[in-house]
Formats: structure tokens, sequence, C-alpha cells
């Protein structure tokens, strides 16, 4: 079954490789590039408020840091616009747990809902930080060495970068499930005061799990302004950033390994088109809110794990009448048998 499980996965990546090799529209590509920067995320967001039931709605604070992490040091290195850029990708990652620290240091100390507010305000502090400190640019934002690659092939290597993160998150959300450390933050979603008394250690935990998730976001944010090329505070702090992602793991499934990924895939594949075709950036919102209510009222739990359960019900169906057909011929060949005997 795990072998399965796996050609499953070496599948998903294989085709995922081949997108821009058969896919070559510019257009197609641009989307998917966004497409696996919010995969990435949302997987990466998953793997802390999705195990450990704290929903987290300040990651914009790490997607801006890394961010403006890419757009600072590009420019105060006097770095060549092109591929060396790449190597500030972890380095935003990097810097979006360095704010992850005090961030979660702080916000963690409350339980669930004070938590939802704080960082909210986290956020917020973030936001008008950028807006109006001067070396961010300010409400101006900051444009960052211009790529002069093709037109056709540009999208390529962004897109190969941001399918590296989406592996990256999704085997670091993976190993930390299956970790003692994973069985912890499942044990603070489902009972944070009797892992207390278990021996866990809480704060530790929360503030490990908060500062993990904080890397590929904060890479994701560096990709996001190396590939748009200008950055502005109102856009890498964005309110909207939070709620999507929280929706695409919802809609998917939340505190599973490939609701996420289905969600994001889903969701930002249709608000990019959907912003394309129609020129207009709030259709979309109308559709996810739809589609949204549609899920809590059938899917609560997500679609993959509505999904499973139908899969595991038919199985255990198909197990149970095959049981019941045995035992069926099994009391129709007793009396024979009985007969038969008797007759000797």
């Amino acid at each position: 079954m795990l072998q399965k499980k796996n050609l499953w996965w070496v599948l998903a990546i294989a085709v995922f490789a081949m997108y821009p090799i058969v896919v070559t529209n510019p257009l197609f590509t641009t989307i998917a590039v966004f497409t696996t920067i919010y995969m990435a995320c949302a997987t990466s967001w998953n793997m802390f408020s999705g195990y450990s039931g704290y929903i987290a709605l300040g990651s914009a604070v790490f997607y801006g840091s890394g961010a403006y992490t890419m757009a600072l040091l590009s420019l105060h290195l006097h770095m060549a616009a092109g591929s060396d850029m790449f190597w500030l990708v972890p380095v935003g990652g990097l810097v979006a747990m360095v704010f992850a620290v005090p961030f979660g240091w702080i916000a963690l100390r409350v339980r669930r809902h004070t938590f939802v507010v704080i960082t909210i305000a986290v956020f917020f502090i973030f936001q008008l930080s950028a807006i109006n400190f001067g070396f961010t640019g300010g409400t101006s934002g900051l444009a960052l060495p211009f790529i002069t690659w093709g037109y056709q092939n540009f999208n390529t290597p962004f897109y190969y970068v941001g399918l590296s993160l989406v592996v990256f998150a999704t085997a670091l959300s993976a190993a930390v499930r299956r970790s003692r450390f994973g069985l912890q933050l499942l044990a603070i979603r489902d009972d944070e005061d009797r892992a207390m008394g278990l021996g866990v250690k809480v704060s530790a935990v929360k503030i490990t799990g908060f500062t993990l998730s904080a890397f590929t976001v904060g890479a994701a944010g560096a990709l996001y302004a190396m590939f748009v090329g200008q950055i502005y505070p109102q856009f890498v702090f964005d309110p909207m950033f939070d709620v999507s992602i929280a929706l695409m793991t919802f809609l998917g499934g939340l505190g599973t390994l490939t609701g996420p990924l289905l969600g994001a895939l889903v969701l930002e594949a249709s608000q990019q088109y959907l912003t394309v075709t129609f020129s207009n950036s709030s259709l979309y919102l109308i559709l996810f809110g739809a589609l949204f209510l549609i899920v809590i009222m059938f899917m609560p739990q997500g679609v993959v794990v509505y999904l499973r359960d139908r899969v595991t019900r038919r199985a255990e169906r198909e197990r149970e009448a095959v049981a019941a057909n045995d035992l069926a011929t099994a009391d129709a060949v007793a009396p024979l048998d009985v007969a038969v005997g008797g007759a000797h």
C-alpha cells in the first residue's frame, strides 16, 4: 500500500515537471507559477495550523518579509539580473523564520481565538511599517533588477523553482506528520491541556511548528518578488493572502497532506484564469464564496476527506457483500454435506 502511494506521488511530480514542456503558452505558464507559489504556501500553512488547530491569519507577514528580503538584498548587493537571484529565495525563507520566532512567542502565549486576533494585529503592524518606512520604498514600492530573459521561456525557471518549493513543503509536512513532533502538534489540536499533562512541552512545540511553517511562505514571497519584478506593500502584505491560503486548505481538507495542494491547485489556477479572461479581479470572490458554501454544507471536512471516506465506505460495503455471499454459500452447502454423510 505504501509503495502504491509513493507511485502516485512520483507520477504527480512527473506530470507537473512536464507541464511547461507540453504547455508553452506564456499565459498558462504564468498561471502555473502563481499556482505553485500558493500550493507551497497553503501546504506550509497547513503544517502548523492544520496540525495544531491554531488558525493563523498573519502568514502574509512571512510572505512580505521574504519579498522585501529579495528586493532589498538584490538592490543593495547590486546583483546582476538573472538566475543568481534565485539564491536569495531560501534567504527570504530564513528571514521569515527569524521574524516568526518573536511573532510566535507573543501570539502563541494565548489560546486559539485570541491567537487569531493577535496574528491579524501583527500583520497590520508589518503592513503599515512597510508603507511608512523609507527603506521599503513606502507606497511606491521597490523595483528589482530587470531580468531580460526571452519572453517565450521567461516563466520556466520560476515554475521549476516554485515546483521545488511545493515538493519541499510537501515532504516537510509529511515528515512532520509522521514524527513524534507531529504527534505532539496533533495532541495539542485534540486537547491542549491533556497534552500538557502528558508531558508535551506545548509552548516550545507550537513555536517550533510556527517557525518551520514560515520558511516556505517566506521563500515563496521572495520568488514572487523576483517573478513580478516590482513589489508594493499593499500587495505583499495583503490580508487576502491569508484568507486565500486558509480557504484553499479548508476546501481541500484541513490537516490532510493532499488537501492544501488540491485546494490551491483548483482555486489559484481558476482565480488567475477568471481574472485574465473576464478582466474582473472581484468575480472570482463571488465564485469562491459559492464554492466554499457548497463545501461547508456537503463536505465540511474538505474534498479529500470526503472522497477518502466515500472510498472507504464503498470498500467496506464490498467486503460485507462478499462475506454475506460466502456465508450464504456455506449455509447452502452444509445441508448437502449432512445428507451425503447420512447416506453413507
